[in-house]
């Protein structure tokens, strides 16, 4: 074979050179003037919101970010697309684009690098809720023409250094109109870019190309086996010979929202059980995050959001091994996508829904299934213990399929996961009816507890991880970017059962406890909170974040 020749970027080597089809540059010039005008639909509604197409300025302003959304496509794809493996590599970005440009538009979410780590994140089962009959239309609608394209245009074949040339001088000409279209509207762009930066997450296929190269470098060279000890000094203030060993089951809600909890004053009675309960509500508690792979690592940990720090967070203990470093015996329990690396070397169980039985169906269980041997594992061990119970809750968006025919209380509802094709009304219904079997649930830890209070002091301690959209401003699920995210998102439920024993042992005023339920707290409660409740001496723990701290003698 001649190598003086080659395919480049597109199609078979050839000794001969072939100047029939169209160049490859001209290709990605066109995919990337689809995607623009097609792929891009939330970006446009973000940037023209509020513009009126009578002002000449709305159109000048709209001319120079179609140029600003083409060059830069070609830039990356000029830059991806080389040699043999162009066509699969193209036909690649454009599915991955149609499917992210599907979720966008369909639950209004920005792929930053924190949304495509939770996606990237999710188990099987919880993925494949996503891709409904639906869905699969729309993506294989919108990227049925550029595949199209892609597959069966013929591409016009050069010289290996004659390719090489053009394709910088293309590079360097789009890296120029992409800043050169910017400059002409520099005062509008750099205004809209200082007040709602969260925007540039809407440039798809440009926004999931950065979230995964940040994601892939910030993982890189990170051991998760090796990470900084908190609380090395940690240890009981009063050995078990002194006093009953305490049990706490630490129950981590999933996507359950302050404001859908009746004990926080909603209209609707989704919590009947848990009222007839001797229960704490706090009811203005702020989460870490609003994603689950943002909160869990967060919430267990001793920095919290007030000093958020991804990167020193993923890589120290939790407050799960500082428990165990204190001789409480520690044990996480799943029925979701795991715990995130905070219990990491400690006990994990997690439910297997191939197991059958009346609690699991398609792959997935109610959360039920995390109290089938609960007394069991209580009476393995006599000593101080949490349990950690990681619900599926109500995690969306098959909100219907997370609770027994016998919750369905509140109709209709929306059977479907396409939740555009349900009225906000029907979306809530199934929603509430999920937090009603959240109540059933959490009654029925509480009334194991009760069951074991002769052998220990018991308390729980339910917290969910972040909120939900439910159709408010148009926006779906979870996951928005931290600075622009509703309340919805971001406020969550805690609620707290204390064993009157528990209580009298830990010298805790139940009367001063109900004070503190209206005041706000947050994430960055529970490490200190928990270690409180077990009397464990640590410099790690700070007693302005423990919610029981204002409420013993001092």
């Amino acid at each position: 074979m001649d190598h003086r020749h080659a395919a480049f970027p597109v199609g078979p080597l050839s000794a001969t050179r072939s100047r029939r089809g169209i160049s490859p540059e001209t290709l990605i010039a066109l995919l990337s003037l689809y995607g623009a005008l097609v792929f891009n639909g939330p970006f446009w509604t973000a940037t023209l919101r509020g513009r009126s197409w009578t002002d000449p300025g709305t159109l000048a302003f709209a001319a120079a970010m179609l140029v600003m959304l083409v060059s830069l496509h070609i830039v990356l794809l000029g830059v991806l697309a080389i040699g043999r493996a162009s066509r699969p590599v193209l036909v690649m970005v454009v599915a991955c684009t149609a499917v992210a440009s599907h979720f966008m538009r369909q639950y209004q979410v920005y792929l930053d690098p924190g949304m495509l780590a939770n996606v990237l994140n999710s188990d099987v089962p919880e993925a494949l809720e996503l891709f409904t009959s639906g869905a699969l239309g729309s993506m294989i609608l919108y990227c049925a023409v550029p595949i199209a394209l892609i597959s069966l245009v013929k591409i016009r074949q050069r010289l290996l250094w004659r390719a090489v040339t053009i394709r910088l001088v293309v590079l360097l000409a789009a890296i120029t109109a992409t800043v050169g279209s910017i400059l002409l509207v520099f005062q509008d762009f750099s205004s809209l870019m200082r007040n709602q930066r969260e925007i540039r997450y809407l440039i798809t296929p440009a926004n999931y190309i950065y979230s995964i190269t940040k994601l892939s470098v910030g993982s890189a060279g990170k051991s998760p086996s090796s990470k900084f000890v908190v609380g090395a000094d940690a240890q009981q203030r009063r050995p078990l010979v002194e006093r009953k060993p305490k049990l706490l089951v630490l129950v981590v809600g999933e996507t359950v929202r302050a404001e859908n909890v009746s004990l926080n004053g909603y209209r609707r009675q989704t919590t009947p059980k848990l009222s007839k309960l001797d229960v704490l509500s706090f009811s203005d508690v702020t989460a870490c995050g609003t994603s689950t792979e943002v909160s869990l690592p967060c919430m267990f940990s001793a920095i919290g959001r007030r000093d958020y720090d991804e990167s020193r967070i993923r890589s120290s203990e939790s407050l799960l091994h500082v428990l165990d470093r204190a001789k409480v015996n520690v044990l996480w329990k799943d029925n979701q996508s795991g715990c995130k690396g905070v219990c990491s070397g400690l006990t994990q169980v997690r439910t297997d829904a191939a197991a059958g039985g009346p609690l699991c169906s398609e792959s997935r269980c109610y959360d039920e299934i995390l109290l089938d041997d609960i007394d069991r594992l209580i009476e393995q061990n006599v000593g101080d213990r949490v349990i950690v119970l990681h619900m599926l809750g109500n995690h969306g968006p098959a909100y219907y399929k997370r609770y027994p025919s016998d919750f369905r209380r509140f109709t209709p509802t929306c059977d479907t996961q396409e939740l555009r094709s349900c009225t906000e009304a029907s979306i809530v219904n199934t929603y509430d009816n999920a937090v009603l079997y959240t109540d059933h649930f959490l009654a029925a830890v509480v009334e194991h507890l009760k069951k074991a209070s002769n052998t220990y002091d018991t308390a729980m301690l339910y917290v969910s991880d972040h909120g939900e959209s439910l159709g408010e401003k148009g926006l779906y699920l979870h996951g928005a970017p931290w600075m622009i995210a509703p309340s919805e998102q971001t406020q969550v439920p805690m609620i707290l059962w204390l064993s009157p024993q528990l209580a009298k042992d830990t010298a805790i005023d139940l009367g001063c406890m109900a004070h503190q339920t209206s005041k706000p707290w947050a994430h960055d409660n529970l490490f200190h909170s928990v270690i409180g409740l077990f009397e464990i001496d640590t410099q790690a723990y700070e007693a302005t974040l423990d919610i029981t701290a204002a409420c013993k003698p001092k």
